[in-house]
């Protein structure tokens, strides 16, 4: 019997390591064919089907004193429902660093989403100076 060097410990070792190397690499390939859709200021009109996730992406300004926040009217709980947001700094030019506020479809239906740009943010935000608005269509089908 000829002997490698390489002990069968090892050997079982660097297939491991090249197994888990290569199920990340195709976790990594799968999450980004199936992550949330992300849609930008000016997609005024969603679509999306029943459990689907997405986000929305606006140019944020914390600096400014200034943050998006969902605005009332709400949209209806029953076809989306919020989940959270994040901020993503170094966005791509021009906008620089971006917000994105995340939904999920909850059911069928559709729904109209507002989100204001607002310093305070209380009552009258909306005529707030650099207030600034966007509605979107959601429908869920």
């Amino acid at each position: 019997m000829e002997h490698s060097g390489i002990s069968r410990g090892t050997r079982t070792l660097v297939i491991v390591v090249a197994i888990t190397a290569l199920l990340i690499a195709l976790h990594s390939v799968f999450s980004q064919l199936s992550a949330p859709e992300v849609y930008d200021a000016d997609d005024t009109e969603i679509v999306v089907s029943p459990g689907d996730r997405f986000s929305v992406r606006v140019t944020d300004d914390a600096a400014g004193g200034y943050r998006w926040i969902i605005a009332e009217p709400r949209p209806d709980p029953a076809v989306l429902k919020a989940t959270g947001g994040h901020l993503a700094t170094g966005g791509p030019p021009p906008a620089g660093p971006a917000r994105y506020l995340a939904f999920e479809a909850v059911r069928a239906g559709r729904t109209d989403l507002r989100l204001l740009r607002c310093r305070r943010c209380g009552p009258g935000a909306a005529d707030e100076a650099g207030a600034r608005s966007l509605n979107f269509r959601v429908t869920v089908g």
